[in-house]
């Protein structure tokens, strides 16, 4: 199965690396001047998602493989990649050029992280009363020209060859989208979105361009991440934004908070709850054993917790990070041993809930056995999930079938991969009963 991989993209110097730094285990650089970012920087990030662990009092005995489990949100691995900035004018060659675009063909979901206080200008470079707005759209222009160029300069040969072949739109398109890590159910989804019936052969250039605006949609669903909502001017860009852009794509962020808050939470000074305004020091908690503040951080904690926390609910990250896998559609699927328990076998740290894995939209009972291992697979007798209710093995995964069981003729080798072998303990090379 594809991992999935966020990328944070942007202008240089709107907070890319910061956000990297506050959602994952990277340690890029940070710097206040373009191009600090020159390769891409990887890191793994938590994704929050619902754990079952609440809904059936398991919240104790919750034993996370990978990730934590925290009150029933369970923070799930995923891959994340901050993107060298690009400019205005990056797909034909300006600034460190397109390189850096080509990177992004092995994203499934893109994370535009937007300089909302308006105090750098579209190369990055300090300014003031800088429209962030330019961004957003100058942003997704670029990688739309990107695909588009692409296209246009091999497009006569390539009606030629759909008119000589007689191929369908779908067949032909994915043949030129592939490149972009597309596969043709992609292609099939941007032409239903697009509306476009009339034979390719006829598409003049604005068709073209209609065709990669829908495809860029399906393929590259984008979450807009405004950074510095804690500067003072980031209050009037938001409201325009807000009142121009989809508001179920935006979400307010301010990435060194988070990294802040991270920092001193290590240093055993605060307890901090990701995604929440919860922020206890010792003068909350009087008999733990966090340490002491001296004035200059206290004041530094209640700025934070003043123009962040107490005024938009959280810094904002964790948000992006759950509304780009909402985009995604994927789900959480949490494969045991026993569906009354909860458990897992073979494990040297018994508990409940051992694993969690996310799958794309459409995968069924059967597909995900595949997943899991081969041998689970090859093995299969029947799947159960809460109230050992049967699956079909055609069932689409979803949130009441998520917790699955399966059953198989022989014992699985627990030497043979991960935890989705941990899924029956059937005495080998004997049929299971039913």
């Amino acid at each position: 199965m594809k991992e999935i991989l966020l990328a944070c993209v942007g202008k240089p110097s709107a907070g890319k690396s910061s956000f990297l730094n506050a959602v994952s285990d990277a340690t890029a650089k940070v710097g206040n001047y373009p191009f600090t970012t020159i390769k891409p920087n990887h890191g793994v990030s938590y994704v929050p998602v619902e754990c079952p662990c609440k809904k059936y009092g398991k919240q104790d005995q919750c034993r996370p493989r990978y990730g934590r489990c925290v009150e029933g949100t369970r923070f799930v691995p995923i891959q994340m990649m901050d993107v060298a900035g690009l400019v205005p004018g990056a797909s034909t060659g300006l600034g460190l050029g397109n390189q850096f675009l080509d990177d992004l063909r092995h994203a499934n979901a893109l994370i535009h992280v937007v300089d909302v206080s308006g105090t750098t200008d579209q190369n990055g470079k300090e300014a003031e009363g800088y429209d962030p707005i330019n961004d957003i759209n100058w942003l997704r222009l670029e990688i739309h020209t990107w695909i588009t160029n692409n296209l246009l300069k091999r497009w006569s040969g390539i009606v030629r060859r759909h008119v000589a072949i007689k191929s369908n739109v779908v067949d032909t398109l994915q043949t030129q989208f592939s490149g972009y890590g597309s596969v043709a159910s992609v292609v099939q989804k941007a032409m239903d979105k697009s509306g476009i019936k009339t034979p390719l052969e006829t598409w003049d250039e604005e068709t073209v361009k209609k065709v990669v605006d829908n495809f860029m949609d399906v393929r590259f669903p984008t979450v807009i991440a405004l950074n510095k909502i804690d500067m003072p001017d980031s209050d009037k860009n938001i409201t325009k934004i807000m009142r121009k852009y989809d508001q179920n794509k935006l979400v307010l962020t301010s990435a060194l908070a988070e990294n802040f808050l991270r920092k001193i939470r290590k240093q055993n000074y605060i307890k901090y709850i990701d995604g929440t305004d919860i922020v206890e020091t010792k003068e909350d908690l009087p008999d733990s054993d966090l340490k002491p503040m001296d004035d200059k951080l206290k004041n530094r904690v209640e700025k934070v917790q003043d123009l962040v926390l107490f005024r938009y609910g959280s810094t904002g990250v964790q948000e992006v990070l759950g509304k780009a896998i909402e985009l995604l559609g994927v789900s959480p699927v949490y494969p045991v041993k026993n569906v009354s328990t909860f458990s897992s076998t073979n494990s040297t740290k018994p508990g409940a809930f051992r694993d969690c894995i996310l799958v794309w939209p459409g995968t069924t009972v059967r597909g995900f056995a595949k997943i899991l291992h081969a041998e689970i697979d090859k093995y299969y007798l029947y799947a159960e999930t809460v109230g050992n209710m049967r699956l079909s093995e055609e069932a689409v995964i979803n949130n009441s079938n998520n917790v699955i069981c399966y059953r198989t003729a022989i014992a699985i080798s627990s030497k043979s991969s991960i935890t989705n072998n941990d899924t029956n303990n059937n005495t080998p090379d004997k049929k299971s009963k039913k």
